[in-house]
């Protein structure tokens, strides 16, 4: 009489579906050259999947079910989850050959705000940066942030480990979902040296924002709120956080209507707020689809970790999307909020 197995599996230790099947037939007394027969089976490919060599395909997946009696869900989750599991293995495997990579991050200090929990091998702290971060491998890392880093090569006046760097500004990137996160900001930003503060504007004065260095050490972020919209907001934020990271202590800079900038610096410090918030190569691919309905800007600011009104802004800043498209996307702020 068939037995109907509908059970998970989830091994302790990697082991392929065939060790099943292999006991399964020993406690039944069939043989391999039985079971090829009744499925139709090459002798050759019952052996190799009994070693692990071949996969448990859907086809003999259910020719299995016919067989044994045991669902063909019960050996495709079995395949399913064995090949997972052999893959999580070489990527931990590659993982722990990352050391360089992981190194390159202040973990204890990155640990001690809660950004990441205490790992102590390298794998598994290369598995949370790689979560952190919201990339597939340390060389996507590399691929997502490249648009930023020249920035900071060229810049003489902020020495400092680009990795550590590109941790900050994700933090705050990912704060940018959060409805209540004006707290949290200006604590990170304090434990960085950096003074954030809401002023609002006076009348006439049309400043949205202002950064200048306090002491050789620590540097003053200023936000008026001047544009109420989570993708200006968030904008001016790494706008100033440009001029902070790449530009001169001694140069103090205000964002108006009204002053006179140096374009080259603007430039940069624009530079940085585009790439930061949406990375070059996450936008081209997105582009490629030319789809900007709310649904399809919606999944794409989940999948890049950022508010979906940032990506409307800058849809419409690139003249690829009406002023008046998709606002309802964007978060509307105000001095109560904040």
């Amino acid at each position: 009489m068939n037995e109907m197995v509908r059970t998970q599996y989830a091994p302790d230790v990697v082991s392929p579906p065939g060790e099943t099947l292999q006991e399964i037939l020993e406690s039944r007394g069939m043989s391999q050259a039985e079971l090829a027969e009744r499925t139709g089976r090459p002798k050759k490919t019952i052996n190799e999947i009994v070693k692990g060599k071949a996969a448990i395909t859907p086809e003999t997946a259910i020719q299995l079910e016919r067989v044994l009696g045991i669902p063909a869900e019960f050996w495709n989750n079995r395949e399913r989850q064995y090949r997972e599991s052999l893959a999580r293995q070489e990527q931990h495997q590659y993982l722990a050959r990352s050391s360089e990579w992981v190194d390159l991050f202040p973990w204890s200090a990155m640990e001690k705000r809660g950004w990441v929990t205490s790992q102590k091998g390298k794998a598994e702290r290369a598995e949370q940066l790689l979560a952190y971060f919201a990339v597939a491998s340390p060389d996507a890392w590399t691929e997502v942030w490249r648009s930023v880093a020249p920035a900071f090569k060229r810049s003489q006046a902020f020495q400092s480990n680009f990795a550590a760097l590109a941790a900050w500004l994700r933090r705050a990137r990912e704060l940018t979902r959060e409805t209540q996160f004006t707290e949290t900001l200006v604590r990170d930003c304090a434990a960085c040296g950096v003074a954030l503060v809401f002023v609002p504007e006076l009348p006439g004065t049309h400043v949205w924002g202002a950064t200048r260095w306090l002491s050789p050490s620590r540097a003053l972020i200023q936000l008026s709120l001047r544009y109420k919209t989570d993708d200006h907001f968030w904008f001016t934020f790494f706008h100033e956080c440009g001029h902070v990271l790449l530009h001169g202590k001694r140069d103090v800079f205000v964002e108006s209507e009204e002053f006179s900038l140096d374009e080259a610096k603007e430039a940069e410090a624009n530079s940085l707020a585009r790439n930061v918030l949406i990375p070059e190569t996450a936008l081209k691919s997105f582009l490629r689809r030319r789809v900007f309905a709310g649904t399809a800007i919606r999944q794409f600011a989940f999948q890049i970790g950022v508010a979906p009104g940032i990506v409307v802004g800058r849809l419409q800043h690139d003249g690829l999307l009406e002023r008046t498209a998709c606002n309802e996307l964007k978060r509307t702020l105000d001095w109560p909020h904040l």
